[in-house]
């Protein structure tokens, strides 16, 4: 991933939202070669000389002071998130260029699984900003049986590359748009992984949905919310999660998914964990029959 190429199309994507209306700009009529606002307008609204700007819409954010950032994020109405993910480009800009790297192995701690083993009323897992899962309790092997099906499990393969996703998800362009928008997050933060790299080229090689969504460099902050989940065995499940950053663990989040007590997405839930339960014991009786291997 080339970050000026990042940056240049970021930039330009939210320039081209904005109406002049919008920005409280006088529209003086006539018609206008850009969709959204002009350079030389989102200048004046940030205080910049337009030269200036147009030199960090070509993709240089080396070396722009907090006050920039700040006065760019106000010009373009970023969102919390957007404004995070201008910095982080401001940030990977200013730090020496460097090869891709390889993303080392990550793995989770013993004691991170022991807790997510504990949390049996709860799908939990944990995963890296590439949405690769790297550890989960039973009862998120159970939710998401379809996509444990392959290994390594990744969730942004499963949802662009598997066509049971659109069964699980019923709401499918929702998660897609989710999917994709983390990426893209991520990828704000580190575009030298190489391994990010990779999943992001597969995945515009083999799916049209995730290239069309891809460049629209669109980001989000994913804490916290609500998923629709439409089960083979058990049906349809609303469940609130959670997506909490492990500061021991830099880069791996832990999202848990709860229901809300008595409704019919929580007796769905615990429909799944026996069905889980005795999924996970017929296993375990056909390892120790005889003449298995």
């Amino acid at each position: 991933m080339d970050n000026r190429d990042d940056i240049r199309e970021f930039l330009a994507s939210r320039r081209a939202r904005i109406t002049p209306e919008q920005a409280g700009l006088p529209d003086f009529g006539g018609s206008r070669r850009v969709a959204g606002l002009r350079r030389a307008e989102v200048a004046m609204l940030a205080g910049v000389s337009p030269d200036y700007y147009t030199r960090l819409e070509r993709g240089n954010l080396s070396g722009v002071s907090d006050s920039v950032l700040d006065a760019l994020s106000r010009a373009l109405r970023l969102d919390e998130a957007e404004r995070s993910h201008l910095y982080d480009l401001a940030r990977a800009a200013s730090q020496p260029r460097s090869r891709r790297r390889p993303g080392g192995k990550q793995q989770v701690r013993p004691a991170t699984q022991h807790l997510l083993d504990a949390m049996t009323d709860a799908p939990a897992f944990v995963r890296n900003g590439r949405l690769d899962v790297l550890a989960a309790n039973r009862l998120a092997r159970a939710l998401y049986s379809y996509a444990f099906e392959t290994t390594p499990v990744n969730l942004a393969r499963f949802c662009f590359l598997d066509p049971r996703a659109e069964q699980l998800y019923p709401g499918w362009d929702e998660a897609a748009n989710t999917t994709v928008a983390l990426l893209r997050t991520e990828a704000g933060r580190d575009p030298y992984d190489r391994a990010l790299t990779d999943l992001v080229g597969e995945l515009a090689t083999r799916s049209d949905e995730f290239r069309t969504r891809w460049g629209a460099h669109n980001v989000r902050l994913h804490q916290t919310g609500v998923k629709y989940f439409q089960h083979p065995v058990v049906g349809y499940l609303e469940l609130g999660f959670e997506a909490m950053p492990m500061p021991a663990d830099p880069g791996l989040t832990l999202t848990a998914y709860s229901a809300e007590p008595g409704t019919a997405a929580a007796d769905a839930l615990r429909l799944l964990s026996s069905w889980a339960v005795t999924v996970a014991g017929s296993e375990e009786s056909a390892a120790r029959a005889p003449g298995q291997h």
